[in-house]
């Protein structure tokens, strides 16, 4: 900043018509207008950079850019001004004369170049804003895709994995011998599961219309196996399952409440499923388990990572003595 005043006023000094008081030049004139042009720029600059701050934090550029760029600009001329001109007189009446007050062609010259040099540190401070939002925003679109390959990496694995497929395998050996019309049904819904998996490896959200269905396949085996000391509540109604979310982001909420709640008849489950307030609400009641299987404590972190890329909106969390709850947003297709 100082380079640059310095700058300024070298080329200001060999570029603009002396008045009649400073025709013979010498150091001392040379010396008082490079310093008054470098505490306007410094001033300009530090004042532009503390207003823009000022200005991001109720209006980003990812908002509004226009209305930031040209409420921005206006601010910094506006102080430029102010600076310009109080410098000025500071200068003219305590330190050396300059006839530039009372000059008016010098004056105006030295106002508009005055107003060029803000604009033109503005211009500098957008662009390194703009190209530092640019490189953030590339961190973050592969830090993304990055989480949701290891979401899709995790619930396959929790689809795929021995306990998984063992006790559903389980339940459907016990089901052949005692109903086969059941044995034939946990088959295709079992089916419905693995295809809805494969077809949404590459889905970033997905309406929840099919989320819910993917889910009746899900809840289904799970009745199945812990029929019934499991009980899951859908209280969604038809008119709310055309927005979006994240793939297998209630299904993960619904293995969390399993995997750390003891299913039993002494101890039996309930999950409810709700929307309020733009909220899809996952609820269940709190049956900690006496040896609680090892977590890596991921699935929720994961969906609030990936609901963070699309809103501001945060996924909640409420743990209460007896109930454990989970609200996600609802998203709307742009």
């Amino acid at each position: 900043m100082l380079l640059t005043g310095i700058v300024i006023g070298i080329v200001l000094h060999a570029t603009l018509p002396l008045p009649p008081k400073f025709r013979n030049f010498n150091y001392s004139n040379l010396f008082y207008s490079i310093a008054e042009s470098s505490i306007i720029t410094f001033l300009t600059w530090e004042s532009t950079l503390w207003f823009d701050h000022w200005v991001s934090k109720f209006l980003p550029w990812e908002k509004s850019f226009w209305r930031r760029f040209f409420l921005v600009m206006l601010g910094s001329c506006m102080l430029c001004v102010m600076f310009f001109i109080s410098v000025g007189y500071i200068f003219n009446y305590y330190i050396c004369m300059f006839p530039m007050l009372e000059d008016k062609l010098l004056f105006k010259i030295c106002f508009i170049v005055a107003i060029g040099a803000s604009i033109m540190i503005l211009m500098v401070e957008f662009g390194v804003q703009i190209f530092t939002k640019w490189k953030q925003s590339l961190v973050e679109i592969e830090q993304y895709k990055s989480q949701t390959m290891q979401a899709k990496l995790d619930n396959l694995k929790h689809q795929v994995n021995p306990h998984f497929l063992f006790n559903n395998m389980s339940v459907l050996t016990s089901l052949i011998y005692k109903d086969q019309d059941k044995a034939a049904d946990f088959v295709q819904q079992l089916s419905k599961v693995y295809r809805y998996l494969l077809d949404q490896t590459s889905s970033e959200l997905v309406c929840l219309e099919e989320e819910m269905k993917f889910l009746e396949s899900y809840i289904y085996l799970l009745q199945i196996r812990y029929s019934p000391n499991l009980t899951i509540e859908n209280r969604i109604s038809v008119n709310q399952l055309k927005r979006l979310i994240p793939p297998f982001s209630v299904q993960l909420l619904l293995e969390n409440a399993i995997k750390h709640n003891e299913v039993s008849t002494e101890k039996p489950l309930l999950i409810e499923l709700s929307i309020e307030d733009e909220m899809l609400i996952v609820k269940n009641n709190k049956n900690p388990r006496i040896s609680e299987e090892e977590s890596s404590k991921k699935g929720l972190k994961n969906i609030q990572s990936r609901y963070a890329y699309f809103t501001d909106k945060p996924v909640e969390i409420v743990d209460l003595p007896r109930s454990f709850i989970v609200k996600i947003p609802l998203l709307q297709e742009e």
